[in-house]
């Protein structure tokens, strides 16, 4: 029996222009993230889908309730999907961070893991409850579809961990989640397999 795990990154937000680092920030959709969650609804309503669930921060949710309506199915929360907290770079941008921690921030590129921004979440503890979460998704789900919609560094370090990548190296080897675009895995006897990365969602067309 097999699992198919649908992770993807929540629609475009109002901080996406600025590239702002939201982490713990509850901000929200811009027109054209819940532009590209109605894409991924229309997706999510032929994928033949058997749960959805979502990080309960409110740009995951609102990518994920018209998945959830579309395919007739409950939208289901867990606080373990929840992004990594950035710390003192919460809410900067990159031209903020030079110029107001520019030490952390020049670590923080040499090694995201081992020099991650002082005052906020080690990262591995985000690998970790990730994994704690798909553990329980898999005792729950032994076969079927889910569609997991969650955030951007979290599902890198996630893919990381799952594939036997150092965790330091999820920004090198996994630099950019597309908005709305699913990263399938299948969980088959405990061996996780990667089957799409950044897969742009055609509406009518499931794979």
């Amino acid at each position: 029996m097999s699992l198919h795990v649908f992770l993807v990154r929540h629609g475009e937000s109002v901080w996406h222009d600025e590239n702002r680092y939201a982490g713990v920030s509850d901000i929200d959709l811009s027109e054209h993230g819940r532009s590209q969650a109605g894409r991924l609804a229309s997706w999510a309503e032929r994928a033949g889908l058997t749960a959805v669930w979502s990080s309960p921060m409110r740009r995951c949710r609102e990518t994920a309730e018209a998945s959830a309506a579309r395919a007739g199915l409950p939208l289901l929360l867990d606080p373990r999907l929840r992004e990594l907290d950035f710390g003192v770079a919460e809410g900067m941008t990159r031209a903020e961070m030079r110029e107001r921690l520019p030490g952390a921030l020049k670590a923080f590129e040499e090694d995201p893991v081992g020099s991650h921004f002082p005052e906020g979440e080690h990262p591995v503890a985000v690998g970790e409850r990730y994994a704690d979460f798909l553990s329980g998704l898999r005792a729950g789900h032994q076969e079927g579809r889910v569609l997991v919609v969650a955030h951007s560094t979290a599902i890198r370090l996630t893919l990381c961990r799952l594939l036997g990548v150092p965790l330091r190296d999820y920004r090198r080897v996994f630099p950019h989640l597309a908005n709305c675009a699913v990263n399938q895995l299948i969980l088959r006897d405990g061996t996780p397999s990667l089957l799409a990365l950044n897969q742009h969602v055609t509406p009518g067309v499931t794979e």
